[in-house]
């Protein structure tokens, strides 16, 4: 018996469901005050979350046609939620830290020096988030550019995805090392978000439609 069929449709759901979720993790990270367990939680799934999305993105791409840029997306979208799995939570980390230091500072020129070194450690930081950029926006441009004839996705989704995320990357790149949204740019980052959400969407939409296309 050929189980092809339920292992795409499994995979096909775990992308629409943990695509969801990851970012409905990102947003309550963002506005939502959370106890501390609570935000330590949702910075380490948010990676994971993004990155099996990305496989089940791509098995449903894959069903259409497999491509080498469709591969290459699978891969930089992975790595990219490795790389924001490790920035969240070394900001936390050092944020945790350093709070603890400076309640514990002795005097104001000892707050003083804390602060300068926290702000020194944050720009370390936002090289992570500048590679994070890169890695999604050239997973995210590929995804979308296998979208274009794709029978479930097609050219809205294709090239919104790709126009988003080419001015995503080349903001980040004009500005660097200062963030988009820090110099006079829009940070285009909750669009790929609102992307990927109705990506998730579309895709928990096409379950039938993977055992149809392999089926019949």
């Amino acid at each position: 018996m050929n189980d092809q069929p339920d292992f795409l449709k499994r995979w096909t759901l775990a992308s629409g469901i943990t695509g969801l979720s990851a970012f409905a993790v990102y947003i309550a990270l963002i506005v939502a005050p959370l106890p501390q367990f609570f935000t330590v939680l949702f910075a380490a799934a948010f990676g994971v979350l993004l990155s099996i999305a990305s496989v089940g993105l791509y098995h449903l791409l894959k069903i259409f046609r497999k491509t080498v840029t469709l591969q290459v997306a699978l891969m930089c979208n992975v790595v990219a939620g490795a790389i924001v799995n490790m920035m969240i939570v070394v900001q936390l980390t050092v944020r945790s830290f350093m709070r603890q230091d400076l309640d514990a500072a002795a005097d104001e020129s000892a707050r003083q020096t804390l602060r300068w070194i926290w702000d020194a450690v944050d720009k370390v930081q936002l090289g992570l988030d500048v590679s994070w950029d890169v890695y999604i926006a050239l997973g995210t441009f590929l995804f979308a550019l296998n979208m274009l004839r794709h029978p479930r996705f097609g050219k809205i989704f294709g090239w919104a995805g790709m126009l988003i995320t080419l001015l995503l990357l080349a903001f980040n790149l004009y500005t660097f090392p200062t963030p988009p949204g820090e110099a006079n740019l829009v940070d285009l980052g909750p669009a790929v978000g609102l992307w990927y959400i109705a990506v998730g969407i579309q895709t928990l939409r096409s379950v039938k439609w993977v055992d149809n296309a392999l089926r019949g």
